[in-house]
């Protein structure tokens, strides 16, 4: 009788500090990943806080009437389409092309 006591009373202390550590360690590992995405959340919300300050200023249209004012031009014209370049290799095609025609034409001057 003593003995059945003590060996139930063991594998129920057992499994309980199992458990136990088992639980803690998930907890743990949960715990690690909810630091690191709130720091990626925290760097976020910083990020369009400025973008968000960095509008309002530029897009405000006292600043826009001002750098108008500094730069002393008066009429603005659209951008074309053919001038705005979606990606850095477009870009660089671009001034190669620019840069091969003005070296030949320096090349006929001569």
């Amino acid at each position: 009788m003593f003995k059945s006591k003590i060996i139930i009373s063991t594998t129920i202390f057992l499994i309980l500090l199992i458990t136990t550590s088992i639980i803690k360690n998930k907890t743990r590992i949960i715990e690690k990943n909810i630091f690191s995405l709130n720091k990626k959340i925290v760097l976020k919300e910083k990020d369009i806080n400025e973008s968000q300050l960095d509008f309002y200023f530029v897009a405000s249209p006292s600043e826009i009437e001002k750098k108008i004012k500094i730069l002393g031009q008066n009429s603005y014209s659209p951008i074309k389409n053919s001038k705005i370049f979606l990606k850095l290799s477009n870009f660089k095609n671009f001034y190669k092309k620019i840069s091969a025609i003005d070296t030949q034409d320096e090349k006929k001057k001569n």
